[in-house]
C-alpha cells in the first residue's frame, strides 16, 4: 500500500493517475490530514496500517510526499507558515514513515541551490549534481533544504527527488499561464536570462512509479527534470508555436525577450537551475524524454 500525501496538487494528481494505471494500491490524502500535526499523521497511519477493509491491503509500505508550501514570493512574508509545511511537515511525515517501517519519496526543488551554476574543470558551467553544496537564496529554498535534511536524518529509508520548472494539467504553472495570456493578447514579454529544464508532471510521476517498482536502488538524493535546457523566453516561444499549430490559440502570438529586471520580484529567480540527471538515469535505466517532445505531448493532451 502507498500513502500519497498531497494527492490533489499538480504532481499528486498525476501520481494518483499513474499509480492507478500501474495497478498499485494507494491512499490519497490532502488537507484533510494535517502534516504539521504529528498526532494527526500518526492517527491516520495507525488507522490504515492494519486495515484491510474495502478490499485494500492494510500495510503502508511507501509514503510519497508531494505536499509543500510553494508560493515562492509570498514565503518571504510568510516564513513561519512556509517553514511549518516544508520543514516541520516534512519531518513529521518522515517520522511517521520511520515508525511504521515505510520507505519515503520526498519531492524537493532546484531552489536549494543559489542559481549561479557550477563550473567543471575547464571552467565551463555545468548542471548541478546531487552532491553539490546547496546555497538557497530564499525562504522557500531554505525551508526545502532544511526539509531535505530532516527527512534524511529521521528516516534513512528515503528518496529525495529534486525537480524544476514543473508544469501539468492540474495546477498553476508557466505553460498554462502562457496559454491563458496568449489567448488574451497577441504579444507577451518573457525573461531570457534564466535557464533551466522544463518538467512535465506526468513524466516525473512515471519516474516515481518506476522507482517504487525497482529493487535495490540506493536511498538518497536524486535529480529529475526533462532532458535538455532552455531559457524561459525560448520555452514560451515553443509554447506559442505549438499551441497555434494545435489550435489551442487562434491567433499567432509574438514573444518578446526581456531581462529579469523587467519583472521585479521579492525573490531573485535562479539564473541557472539545470540539474544533472545522470544518477537517476543509471539507477533506474531510465530514458528521460526531451523537454520539447514532452511539451508537444502535453499540448496535444489538452486538445483532447
Amino acid at each position: 500500500m502507498i500513502w500519497l500525501v498531497g494527492s490533489r496538487g499538480m504532481l499528486g494528481t498525476e501520481l494518483a493517475l499513474a499509480l492507478t494505471k500501474s495497478a498499485l494500491p494507494f491512499l490519497g490524502t490532502d488537507r484533510e490530514v494535517d502534516i504539521t500535526s504529528r498526532e494527526n499523521l500518526d492517527s491516520f497511519a495507525e488507522k490504515y496500517q492494519n486495515d484491510s477493509s474495502a478490499g485494500q491491503p492494510g500495510r503502508i509500505d511507501w509514503i510519497i510526499n508531494c505536499a509543500a508550501y510553494t508560493a515562492v514570493d509570498r514565503a518571504e512574508d510568510e516564513a513561519e507558515a512556509c517553514r511549518l509545511l516544508n520543514v516541520s511537515g516534512s519531518a513529521n511525515i518522515a517520522a511517521a514513515a520511520a515508525r511504521i517501517g515505510a520507505r519515503l519519496i520526498h519531492i524537493s526543488t532546484d531552489y536549494v541551490f543559489d542559481g549561479e551554476g557550477m563550473e567543471d574543470e575547464a571552467r565551463v558551467k555545468r548542471p548541478y549534481r546531487e552532491d553539490d553544496a546547496p546555497n538557497p537564496q530564499s525562504v522557500y529554498g531554505a525551508t526545502k533544504w532544511e526539509g531535505e535534511q530532516a527527512v534524511l536524518k529521521i528516516n534513512p529509508y528515503s528518496y529525495i527527488i529534486r525537480t524544476a520548472w514543473l508544469y501539468g494539467r492540474y495546477g498553476k504553472n508557466f505553460v498554462n499561464t502562457m496559454l491563458r495570456l496568449m489567448t488574451e493578447q497577441n504579444r507577451v514579454t518573457v525573461v531570457n536570462d534564466q535557464r533551466g529544464s522544463p518538467t512535465w508532471a506526468k513524466d516525473l510521476a512515471a519516474a516515481v512509479v518506476l522507482l517504487i517498482k525497482a529493487k535495490d536502488i540506493p536511498y538518497g538524493i536524486y535529480h529529475y527534470t526533462n532532458k535538455g535546457d532552455i531559457v524561459w523566453y525560448d520555452f514560451a516561444g515553443k509554447i506559442a508555436e505549438q499551441a497555434f499549430v494545435d489550435g489551442l490559440i487562434k491567433v499567432k502570438c509574438t514573444v518578446v525577450p526581456c531581462t529579469s529586471a523587467s519583472f521585479p520580484s521579492r525573490v531573485k529567480r535562479p539564473a541557472y537551475s539545470v540539474l544533472d540527471k545522470t544518477k537517476i538515469t543509471k539507477a533506474l535505466a531510465l530514458e528521460i524524454p526531451v523537454w520539447n517532445s514532452s511539451l508537444s505531448m502535453y499540448l496535444k493532451e489538452l486538445c483532447s
